[in-house]
């Protein structure tokens, strides 16, 4: 049953995967083909380790991990992958001089999870939140290799499908050696979806300690100095979608007139809709300067009211340029983004009412830090304040680091069990 669902759900989705801009490259090793065997080479007599996130935001919460298990195994061989292309470039940038090999993940068929494993040969794959393809599971078991998954979360609203889907095509949790949770919440459904008490364990969001660590301050300079920013007031609005950026720029026109200053900081989730940012910004009046055209050595001017991130990456960092914050996602109906990262950074942040997949980022901020709003008048009016007492926004960001400090050490968690794992398939490996 299982295979039959996976060449079903294969036929139903390949003409999507094949026409998506972010989904199309890379079908070669999509389909389990590598040029040599083992790939990549081992680094050293550790254990091989594959860690998967779907998108970049799901492997820069992974990146803590990545990095202390380097730390912590500098021996290991570590290979990320990811669905998405922007996925990819985040990790070829950011992890670069962490990781051993970074690969697109195989398409969830029989023979491409098999030719992927023997070619990758993992003692232990990693898989993150809900990323749990039943016939790469079961590829890694008959090679002998343990599965971890990672930040795990189910949603409420989402456990009919998923009590569906594994009638279908068999329940992927059980193959599981270990499941590290997000919360309490999320650990008893994981038990009510077939999971037994011995797999699961309570440690946290890895994300948190992302956000916890201060950026770069080398970054953070770079940043200012491409884009000109000195001493004004910077509203950043992190991680839009198509109709948000219109309203923060509605928005933004009617503040400058109360603080002339005001620059507008516009980092797009998908920073391929730039242009159509620039576009935007120039029927509202105003002049943009774009972060790929804006260096230390041709920055933007000082003048400029609009600056747009349009690379992947840098957003972390750019928040640090912030008086306030406004995140995406949460004016429409996506679940919000990541709220945690302005906040790590010491940022107050402002964000919509749709943000389902957040609620663990909601309770940590809400009160502390963090303003929800339930209508861009709401949100004007909160932006309007804040950016007239910026003692208060001093102290909103304050108390929001804090929050965030509060809640971090996941990673250590995580590690320390991954690698027991590791280290255990390792040192009893089958024929691989």
């Amino acid at each position: 049953m299982r295979v039959l669902f996976g060449y079903l759900l294969f036929g139903l989705l390949f003409p999507l995967w094949v026409l998506h801009p972010k989904l199309r490259r890379g079908v070669s090793r999509r389909l389990g083909r590598y040029p040599s065997s083992p790939w990549p080479a081992a680094r050293g007599a550790g254990p091989r380790i594959w860690l998967h996130g779907s998108s970049a935001g799901d492997l820069l919460a992974l990146s803590p991990m990545v990095r202390e298990l380097r730390r912590r195994e500098p021996e290991a061989t570590l290979i990320v992958s990811a669905m998405t292309r922007s996925g990819i470039a985040m990790a070829e940038s950011k992890l670069s001089d962490t990781v051993d090999g970074t690969t697109y993940l195989p398409y969830d068929l029989p023979g491409a999870t098999l030719r992927a494993m023997q070619a990758i040969q993992p003692d232990l794959l990693v898989l993150e939140y809900t990323e749990l393809w039943p016939n790469l599971i079961h590829a890694a078991r008959s090679r002998g290799a343990r599965v971890a998954l990672t930040n795990g979360r189910f949603h409420e609203r989402k456990m009919r499908s998923y009590r569906w889907l594994f009638k279908l095509a068999g329940n992927p949790l059980r193959a599981l050696d270990a499941m590290l949770m997000r919360s309490e919440v999320e650990a008893e459904r994981a038990i009510a979806l077939g999971a037994s008490k011995e797999q699961v364990s309570v440690t946290g969001n890895t994300k948190f300690d992302l956000v916890a660590r201060p950026s770069g301050t080398e970054k953070l300079e770079e940043l200012r100095m491409a884009f000109s920013v000195g001493s004004e007031p910077v509203l950043v609005a992190g991680s839009t979608h198509d109709g948000e950026e219109e309203a923060v720029l509605a928005i933004f026109r009617r503040l400058r007139s109360d603080v002339p200053s005001l620059r507008l900081l516009i980092a797009p989730r998908y920073p391929e809709r730039a242009s159509r940012i620039v576009a935007l910004a120039r029927q509202f009046g105003f002049d943009s300067a774009l972060r790929t055209r804006s260096t230390r050595d041709a920055p933007a001017s000082a003048q400029v009211p609009v600056l747009i991130l349009d690379t992947i990456g840098e957003l972390l960092d750019a928040y640090g340029l912030a008086t306030v914050v406004f995140v995406g996602g949460s004016f429409v109906p996506r679940g919000g983004q990541n709220i945690l990262e302005p906040a790590g950074q010491g940022k107050p942040v402002l964000y919509g009412p749709n943000m389902a997949n957040f609620v663990d980022s909601i309770e940590v901020l809400q009160g502390r830090g963090g303003i929800q709003l339930g209508s861009y008048d709401e949100l004007e009016s909160v932006l309007r304040s804040l950016l007239a007492r910026p003692e208060e926004c001093e102290r909103l960001g304050q108390i929001a680091r804090e929050s965030v400090r509060k809640v971090s050490g996941a990673t250590q968690l995580n590690v320390e069990a991954l690698l027991r794992l590791a280290r255990g398939a390792a040192q009893s490996p089958c024929d691989r």
